[in-house]
């Protein structure tokens, strides 16, 4: 088995292609400004500056905090409207990640990679750590974010029946189980009781 768990915990409400999904932009944020202010300040702390970056699972926005420089930041997501919107991005590659874990990149490409609230649509997330592990250097940060919203008919099974801490596990099983990841940390970034929590798991390629 390479995933984490059986592949009934990978199963989705709604199995018909992502890119059908996804094909219509809707050009909306799923966390409130609170929570993205908070995400903004966590990539300030983990990501490495002057880098090149991959933002996986993108869209019209990748919530780098305002005056943060990239070298390069190249998106990588299913809608090529959104991700052309999006004035962070210095390029973009459409790529459906659960049709084709396996990611366009050469090996060692990034300094830092995110993935922001979208890592519960993942239907073969170990897969994809190691993706990310490989087109990564050695001693880049990977930041894995989410909140508690979610388009519900294509979250995975195994995500919708755990709550806020056991996502938190969950994510942590995604490095444990691809390996090639080391210095795992997680953080509870929620800016407050009356906003969108945000939390974090984030590790370092092993060098």
């Amino acid at each position: 088995m390479t995933e984490a768990f059986p592949p009934a915990a990978y199963e989705r409400e709604d199995e018909s292609p992502d890119a059908r999904f996804y094909d219509v932009p809707r050009r909306v944020v799923h966390i409130d400004d609170g929570a993205i202010a908070a995400l903004g300040r966590l990539y300030a702390d983990v990501l490495p500056p002057g880098g090149r970056l991959l933002d996986l699972m993108s869209s019209w926005r990748s919530h780098l905090p305002a005056g943060f420089r990239a070298g390069e930041v190249v998106g990588l997501g299913l809608n090529a409207a959104e991700m052309a919107d999006n004035p962070q991005l210095t390029r973009h590659v459409v790529h459906d990640v659960n049709r084709e874990a396996r990611l366009p990149f050469d090996d060692a490409t990034f300094d830092g990679a995110a993935c922001a609230v979208s890592i519960q649509y993942a239907t073969q997330p170990v897969r994809l750590f190691r993706e990310v592990a490989r087109v990564l250097r050695a001693g880049a940060p990977f930041v894995v974010s989410f909140s508690n919203r979610c388009f519900p008919t294509k979250a995975v099974a195994v995500w919708l029946a755990a709550t806020d801490a056991q996502h938190v596990q969950l994510v942590q099983t995604y490095f444990e189980a691809s390996g090639g990841w080391t210095e795992v940390s997680t953080e509870n970034r929620s800016p407050g009781p009356d906003g969108d929590p945000l939390y974090a798991v984030w590790a370092r390629r092993d060098r």
